[in-house]
């Protein structure tokens, strides 16, 4: 306590020049409205500043859940162009009555947690199975268009046969042409794969879009594939056209795993002996 008064005593003169300070700068704040106006701008922009810094932290803490929202948006809409066409989906991309709504596909989204590329036979592995209805034999998209086929499904977990795969064979054709070929890969480049088997007479030129041709119980028609950048006019037999793919395989990001409803109707239809 004598420490304290000593203190006072000491820089008491000091002390009453500061505490004038500090009553002359309130005034001064209070009455000039210039002055007052520098202060809270400043206050605000430090303030701002602050807040703005805080935002986008707290953004990138939730980008993943922000992503995965984003996700099931896209899935609600693809199933929402399906019910363009006669389909009704629930939210989570089951059946509302595919008989009645003559319903044909359902689109489940999920996450790839295994992707090979580099190999002659490629797969890849997706955090959905058999719980959420995933099975053998159904087409692998994203935006960019498609990805591979499903070969196996355990409860929680499927393999895709990728489309960088030298067993792949997918239906495809020219978009706005119905010369149809067959999807395959030389097992070369991961960015390039080989469409075969098109009619000579079809008018490929390099720039041209390749796409699903729906010749099939797995791919829908009209999904993207990629663009030609090589027709080997010659070659009479094959004629091999190489198609340059939407897709970065190496950095695929969230799929969607579509379910044709028809499927199993489609090829007891076909396994029917003709008499």
């Amino acid at each position: 306590m004598q420490q304290l008064i000593y203190f006072f005593q000491k820089f008491k003169y000091l002390l009453f020049f500061l505490m004038l300070q500090l009553i002359a700068v309130a005034l001064t704040f209070n009455n000039l409205n210039f002055h007052k106006s520098k202060y809270v701008s400043s206050a605000n922009a430090i303030t701002g500043g602050m807040y703005n810094q805080a935002s986008s932290i707290l953004e990138y803490i939730h980008l993943k859940s922000v992503n995965q929202q984003l996700l099931e948006e896209n899935t609600l809409l693809r199933n929402q162009l399906e019910k363009n066409n006669s389909v009704v989906f629930n939210i989570d991309s089951t059946v509302v009555d595919s008989i009645k709504y003559n319903q044909k596909y359902t689109f489940t989204n999920a996450k790839i947690i295994n992707n090979n590329y580099s190999k002659a036979f490629n797969y890849l592995t997706i955090n959905k199975g058999k719980n959420e209805g995933l099975d053998k034999e159904m087409a692998v998209v994203n935006g960019r268009g498609i990805v591979g086929i499903t070969d196996f499904s355990s409860s929680k977990y499927t393999r895709v046969q990728s489309i960088l795969n030298k067993n792949s064979n997918i239906n495809a054709k020219l978009r706005n042409q119905y010369f149809f070929g067959s999807l395959k890969w030389d097992g070369k480049d991961y960015n390039v794969v080989q469409l075969t088997d098109v009619p000579r007479q079809a008018p490929v030129k390099v720039g041209d879009t390749i796409e699903t041709g729906g010749r099939s119980t797995i791919f829908p028609a009209g999904i993207l594939i990629g663009t030609v950048i090589n027709v080997d006019k010659n070659n009479s037999v094959d004629n091999i056209i190489d198609v340059k793919l939407f897709n970065d395989m190496s950095n695929i990001g969230p799929v969607y795993v579509i379910k044709n409803l028809d499927k199993e109707e489609i090829k007891f239809l076909e396994s029917q002996d003709i008499e």
